[in-house]
């Protein structure tokens, strides 16, 4: 009776070591299974946070931010040349497609421009004749335009074989533009400058310009009617 005791008490107790080695094992691998859902959502975040970049007025371009982008090459019908940055470029491809099928063809216009392209846009309204006033109301300083990013998108608009990019002949396409913009969320898009948001965005409306967010953020932003300075507000760092 004895030896059957021993031998219960160390099968128990032989028992209990394999549950607490078992239960280790299992802390360790849940520890590691949780630490690799973290490093996939923190990187995840760090994707979207990409898209979400603030480059306007107030807020300059990130020093490294060329260090986080990967720029391709595009071209538009005319065979000129564009940068823009990878991901935002499939989508507007994929953007073009769509407008395509209801008859309606639009074509890069301005993509990415470093700080020396920025500088070249000013020296060029300037030699034009535009005001200093003008300048500083309707372009972006040099590091703090948006075209920066290689996120932001200008377009112009193939109408009866002729490509309309005058800013004023796109204004007055209010019918094209209101479908054009209809499409935009579900391709990534927002209309970066709306009408009437200048208090917000800094610039007057732009038709033309959009910029890559991401298609949840894209299609938050739309349905609620907001700019991206808001959008941001609503998530401080």
């Amino acid at each position: 009776m004895k030896f059957f005791m021993g031998v219960h008490f160390k099968m128990k107790k032989c028992a209990i070591q394999v549950g607490i080695f078992l239960l280790v094992l299992a802390l360790l691998f849940g520890v590691t299974a949780c630490g690799l859902a973290a490093s996939a959502t923190n990187d995840k975040e760090k994707e979207e946070d990409m898209y979400l970049v603030l480059v306007n007025k107030d807020h300059r371009l990130p020093v490294d931010w060329t260090d986080k982008i990967e720029l391709v090459t595009a071209y538009n019908f005319q065979g000129e040349e564009f940068q823009v940055e990878k991901t935002t470029l499939e989508h507007f491809e994929a953007l073009r497609d769509d407008l395509l099928l209801e008859g309606i063809d639009i074509e890069l216009d301005s993509t990415y421009r470093d700080i020396d392209g920025q500088i070249d846009v000013w020296e060029w309204f300037r030699s034009e004749g535009y005001s200093d006033e003008y300048c500083f109301s309707h372009l972006a300083i040099p590091g703090f335009s948006e075209h920066h990013t290689g996120l932001a998108i200008d377009i112009g608009i193939i109408k009866d074989g002729v490509f309309i990019n005058d800013n004023d002949e796109m204004i007055a396409e209010k019918e094209i533009f209101a479908l054009i913009h209809e499409r935009l969320a579900d391709h990534g898009f927002i209309l970066r400058y709306p009408p009437d948001r200048e208090a917000s965005t800094g610039y007057n409306y732009e038709p033309w310009h959009f910029r890559y967010v991401g298609v949840e953020n894209a299609k938050f932003i739309t349905e609620y009617g907001m700019t991206l300075e808001e959008y941001l507000e609503m998530f401080p760092a």
